[in-house]
């Protein structure tokens, strides 16, 4: 019962730094709000000596350059909405509470066939990580449903 209460509790503050990592990406998305999303972009690569003609900051510069006060106002709000969520998880499943494990199994089972598909199409380190992170949640959670 001690080692399902443990492994919980560790899914819970796995959950809150997802929380916390989100909310600080939403924090930075509403500071760029009233500035110049493309001018920030453009520094940032200089800064970096990147060549902006490559693949990596080319892709960087052109979403830079289709961001507006809107599309940030509607990104922050959405990673204020997500870090809420598990926040709220995080907080259910510290403390045993039965629907934060059923919005645990929901949460982390959903990606599931996304992820599967996305394997299937092309295999990456980061892909195969995240997948396979969410095996071991479900497994966790499922093993701790009755606690």
């Amino acid at each position: 019962m001690e080692s399902k209460s443990a492994d919980l509790r560790l899914v819970a503050v796995f959950e809150a730094g997802k929380g916390i990592l989100v909310f600080a990406t939403a924090c930075a998305i509403f500071k760029f709000i009233h500035t110049d999303v493309q001018e920030a972009a453009e520094q940032l690569v200089r800064h970096f000596h990147l060549n902006p003609a490559s693949h990596y900051p080319r892709i960087f510069l052109e979403l830079a350059s289709n961001l507006n006060n809107t599309r940030l106002l509607v990104l922050g709000t959405g990673a204020l909405a997500y870090a809420t969520i598990r926040f709220v998880e995080a907080y259910g499943l510290w403390h045993g509470k039965q629907w934060a494990w059923m919005f645990g199994m929901l949460s982390a089972g959903i990606y599931i066939p996304i992820e599967i598909v996305e394997l299937a199409e092309h295999i990456s380190w980061a892909g195969a990580v995240v997948f396979i992170t969410n095996i071991l949640i479900l497994m966790v959670l499922w093993r701790g449903r009755s606690t």
